[in-house]
């Protein structure tokens, strides 16, 4: 029996200005099954965000746009749906945790009313019923009912985040899209709203997509990973074996570039340069101007999507047209 909640082939997305064409996604694919967590991780500028608004289409107007490619999400393709049908999917079957709580919110509204506000545009309850039930989402994600009335203003940034959190899982969605869900807040609030986060998901078995560019958050919530860069997934696998032995350059690069305790370095290894302009992408792998085993292939040739050790890369390594030069270990 088939379990896939979400089923993107092929999407590619552009951001067209009178100035210039953004190519912020460029032929992504990847798939996440009922229950599953799947962390998407890259730098800042990489398509992450994109990805996410492309689900709910919400991409800005009028210059985001889906310029090819499917998102299945349990059988209905998201991305020729209606505005109809789509309206009708977000908040109730699929919600979003946006980046920062501080703006995510209303300031004009009770938070309670701003839970019960989702809930009854999903749900035929009456006034009293609606009510009963944002209280008890906000006691589920540890506030008491008794705050139903009080505005954003009065909570502090964890707490208005385990607020946003409440509303995204008012309706029990089967797929969470969480952007960046911790950035603003200290890493104590980090680690309470990355526990709940993880708490709720399997208590809901819900499906989760978690955006981070920061590879222990991921790794405290996810089962599998894809590191993206330059709006590609340029590796894709179980977290466990990504963690344990990254098979591209740049997740060895991302690796590279964060303390370990368990080693002893006198300094990191950053990735050399900055992450490319999406409306002037480099001929050939995107990364290539940037990798330490580049060779003359790497310019001109782009890399197909492969498999090796049960996961998918684009790197011509493992296409068998350029050198591998990859260490053989994370470390």
């Amino acid at each position: 029996m088939d379990n896939t909640q979400l089923s993107i082939r092929d999407l590619r997305v552009r951001y067209v200005t009178e100035d210039e064409t953004v190519n912020a996604v460029n032929g992504i694919s990847l798939d996440i099954n009922e229950g599953q967590s799947l962390g998407l991780v890259g730098e800042t500028g990489a398509g992450k965000t994109t990805t996410a608004l492309s689900i709910l289409k919400l991409l800005p107007k009028p210059t985001g746009r889906i310029e090819s490619g499917t998102i299945t999400f349990r059988g209905t393709d998201l991305a020729s749906a209606s505005e109809e049908v789509m309206r009708k999917i977000r908040g109730n079957e699929i919600s979003m945790i946006f980046q920062d709580p501080m703006t995510s919110l209303n300031p004009i509204f009770t938070v309670g009313a701003q839970i019960a506000e989702v809930i009854g545009l999903h749900n035929k309850l009456s006034a009293e019923e609606t009510l009963k039930r944002a209280g008890d989402m906000l006691e589920l994600v540890g506030i008491p009912r008794a705050r139903s009335n009080e505005f954003p203003h009065q909570f502090s940034g964890g707490m208005k985040q385990r607020v946003v959190i409440a509303i995204a899982l008012a309706c029990n969605p089967k797929l969470l899209l969480a952007d960046e869900p911790t950035t603003a807040l200290d890493v104590t609030i980090q680690a309470q709203v990355l526990a709940m986060i993880r708490d709720l998901k399997q208590r809901l078995n819900t499906s989760l997509l978690l955006i981070s560019h920061d590879l222990g958050v991921v790794a405290q919530v996810c089962d599998t990973v894809a590191i993206m860069y330059a709006g590609e997934i340029v590796e894709y696998g179980a977290l466990a074996e990504v963690y344990e032995k990254p098979l591209h350059p740049y997740t060895e690069g991302l690796f590279g570039s964060i303390p370990r305790l368990d080693l002893k370095r006198k300094r990191l290894n950053p990735i050399r340069g900055l992450m490319p302009n999406p409306a002037d992408l480099p001929s050939g792998c995107a990364f290539h101007p940037r990798c330490p085993y580049a060779q003359d292939a790497c310019a001109v040739t782009v890399p197909a999507t492969t498999e090796a050790e049960g996961r998918k890369l684009r790197c011509l390594m493992y296409e068998g047209k350029i050198e591998n030069r990859m260490r053989t270990s994370n470390g």
